[in-house]
């Protein structure tokens, strides 16, 4: 990846020394017109600061602290050029190192304390620069500046991340998916932080420590990690039922999604948007993926766990890399003021989702992510999302655990980032200046010299409020009345706790009920106190009698007759189902940037490899040819075809379908390969599409399966052409579910 190297006036810039170098500052790196489209504008080379399609000024104004060493001596951290730094200094080749070696001491010290507190929760997640655009002027709504002009580009730095997991956990373990969003906007920071998921777990953010320390692995040994089958969550999830409408999210195919571009993300709270004459209306976030919504098998999921535990961050990273650009649009849920209270749920209550098809997601804008970061930890370990980060336009509303996250998130960022300049660090410093009369503190980087209080006479009484205005004004919080006793209570309004999930249940596509089954079974499995698992159940009676009954059934629960007949809730709002809960009842995939592996040898048909590749690029698929070994092999043709990967260092896992083409000799040493073997017949487990041409049919056979294992996802043809129009066809539907009763029984 090239990097744009730093000029050294740039790498040596001061910080500011008043307000009106820092103004400079910011119009010479943020011109008027730097969120305007530039006609014409193209590519200027992965990782410059112009990437293709974005100028991203938020780059720009990164770029004095983006320090190349490309051409450059070593120094200390004082500019100090060093001439060795391969051994201690002593006295004498044999000696003791002497303690006037400050470069040794330097060196050392700041390796000592290279690492900072890591999250507490989600602390491991990757990120990556983009950009939004709205697609129209959304000023009926809200006065935000970043949601008007639908020729602006918003900068943004995105992180995705697991929950419960260490820095060092696995990508594929069954979890929620943390999705923070940062938008770089000319009024300041807007952070929107949330989920995969359009609720939490609790609805009270006092209750958040209990959670997380249930949840976290077992206190006594730590373990397991970076799940949550364990005692203490589902002993807490039994005890909470409130719990039960996530937990539901958590146990379907949600929970280990295929690729981090392919999950949404959700506000989760309910917000305010404030319009420039005043007017207020309630709105829910979404994110809505370009690719589409898809999951990996269980199976598949534990065996990546092992295989490549970096699978999303890699993925993502490929993706940007090759041009296939994440990108989401931002849809939002739209409630006027006086129907607040026409539903039966609480619109305040963060474990209940507003079902998309009784307020439908109005598509505003999209984000597209098209580059990767320059140093993982000054940016996606450093950023620092906070759901207080709002700006005008955008209030909060009286969600109790919104209100207590505004809180919790700027403390945590103080004690993990070392005080309260977290926001001076590039990848957290706003685009627009920074004007208080704040003051010191830990790794203070802004040099101030006006007066550090208001009001004053010595600087003419600045920095001081900007009026709230149509346009342009400052933060004014919405008017909202508000009265009542103090009291430590839940609202009644509150209290539901099973409408939603049944809600979720009934909305699911059969293979993904079954899934449910299979992960409340796998996960009360590892529960070792036997009244625990008989809770969860009990709860699940609550939402479900056939659900309930299968997770019993897997468990040796016995349910009784009371259990079995308790009147189920009601509907949401006379809502059955609603398709848009399922990942899969909306239609077909997008197959754009998946990846086809092309199992080949010595004396494989080049035209068979030939004809298959280009199909799948001119669908923006990526086509990888492996081998039994690395280098080249050489067709039936005399041709030499590069090879991707070894057969052995690639698994059908890390890839979304297989296809053997044709060619005699190549074939003949497939079916001795016990790599290749196992490559079709793990496939066909994880009910991936599968292409056989010509005599590649063999290899069935040879894998331990029978051509009468044939389905929608299993293509044979006599040769490439005719395969490849049925094969797309399958891979469209992300995985072959008709196979799966069938796929059990494959030993992988």
């Amino acid at each position: 990846m090239t990097k744009t190297s730093a000029t050294k006036s740039s790498l040596h810039q001061a910080p500011f020394t008043d307000g009106k170098a820092a103004e400079a500052h910011y119009e010479d790196t943020v011109p008027a017109d730097a969120y305007k489209l530039s006609p014409g504008a193209g590519p200027a080379g992965p990782g410059s600061l112009k990437t293709p399609g974005n100028t991203n000024d938020k780059l720009k104004d990164m770029a004095p602290f983006r320090a190349d060493g490309d051409g450059m001596g070593l120094t200390t951290n004082l500019g100090v050029k060093m001439a060795h730094n391969q051994n201690t200094l002593k006295a004498g080749s044999r000696g003791p190192s002497l303690l006037e070696d400050f470069h040794f001491h330097e060196k050392l010290s700041h390796f000592d304390s290279e690492r900072i507190p890591e999250r507490v929760v989600h602390a491991r997640g990757t990120g990556a620069h983009g950009y939004f655009q709205v697609y129209e002027s959304l000023a009926e709504y809200t006065k935000a500046d970043f949601l008007q002009d639908p020729k602006a580009r918003t900068p943004v730095f995105i992180r995705i991340s697991t929950v419960q997991g260490f820095r060092g956990s696995p990508d594929t373990v069954r979890d929620i998916r943390g999705f923070a969003v940062k938008l770089y906007t000319r009024e300041g920071n807007f952070d929107l932080v949330g989920n995969d998921t359009p609720v939490f777990f609790i609805q009270d953010a006092i209750k958040f420590p209990d959670f997380v320390h249930a949840v976290k692995p077992e206190p006594h040994n730590e373990v397991p990690q970076g799940q949550s089958a364990h005692d203490s969550f589902w002993d807490y999830v039994s005890l909470q039922p409130e719990t039960l409408h996530n937990v539901m999210w958590h146990m379907s195919d949600r929970g280990i999604p295929r690729s981090l571009r392919m999950i949404e993300g959700f506000g989760i709270h309910t917000y305010r948007l404030v319009n420039a004459e005043g007017k207020s209306c309630f709105v829910r976030f979404h994110w809505k993926p370009i690719y589409g919504t898809s999951s990996l098998i269980w199976d598949e999921a534990q065996v990546l766990t092992g295989r490549d535990p970096d699978f999303h961050r890699r993925d993502l990273w490929q993706a940007i890399e090759e041009g296939d650009y994440p990108e989401f649009e931002l849809g939002l849920q739209i409630i006027p003021e006086e129907d607040e209270h026409k539903f039966d749920f609480d619109i305040l209550d963060a474990t209940k989702l507003i079902p998309e098809a009784l307020v439908p997601v109005k598509i505003v804008g999209k984000m597209v992510l098209n580059r990767n970061p320059d140093n993982f930890f000054a940016e996606t370990e450093q950023v620092a999302f906070c759901p207080a980060n709002i700006v005008p336009g955008i209030d909060f509303s009286d969600d109790p655990l919104l209100q207590g996250r505004v809180f919790s998130y700027v403390d945590t960022q103080r004690h993990r980032l070392g005080g309260p300049n977290f926001n001076e660090l590039p990848i957290n410093r706003p685009l627009s200046p920074v004007r208080n009369q704040q003051r010191d503190g830990r790794y203070r980087l802004q040099i101030d010299v006006t007066a550090n209080y208001e009001p004053n006479s010595i600087s003419g009484n600045w920095p001081r409020e900007v009026p709230e205005a149509k346009k342009n004004g400052g933060f004014a919080t919405y008017p909202q009345k508000s009265e009542g006793k103090k009291v430590r209570e839940r609202s009644p309004s509150f209290a539901d706790y099973f409408s939603q999930p049944r809600l979720f249940w009934l909305s699911q596509t059969k293979p993904e009920q079954r899934h449910i089954v299979d992960a409340f079974s796998f996960e009360l499995g590892k529960v070792g106190r036997p009244y625990i698992r008989e809770r969860i159940v009990d709860l699940l009676t609550h939402v479900d009698h056939d659900l309930a009954k299968a997770v019993a059934a897997n468990l040796g629960i016995a349910l009784s007759a009371e259990q079995l007949s308790r009147k189920l809730p009601k509907p949401v709002n006379g809502l059955e189902k609603d398709p848009a809960l399922s990942l899969y009842a909306q239609g077909k995939q997008v197959v754009k940037s998946r990846r086809v592996a092309l199992l080949v040898a010595d004396g494989v048909s080049g035209k068979s490899v030939e004809d298959v590749c280009k199909a799948l690029k001119s669908e923006g698929v990526h086509p990888q040819i492996l081998a039994p070994h690395m280098g080249v092999v050489v067709s039936e043709e005399g041709k030499e075809i590069m090879v991707d990967g070894a057969i052995d260092g690639t698994p059908s896992v890390l890839v979304d379908a297989v296809i053997f083409p044709d060619g005699e000799q190549s074939l003949k040493m497939l079916e001795k390969n016990g790599a290749a073997k196992y490559c079709l017949r793990q496939a066909y487990k994880h009910l991936k599409p599968l292409g056989l041409v010509g005599e590649a049919k063999r290899m069935l056979k040879a894998a331990g399966l029978s051509e009468d294992s044939q389905d929608a996802g299993l293509v044979l043809e006599s040769d490439a052409q005719k395969l490849m129009k049925p094969f797309i066809e399958a891979m469209k539907q992300h995985r072959i579910w008709a196979r799966e009763d069938k796929a059990k029984d494959v030993a992988a």
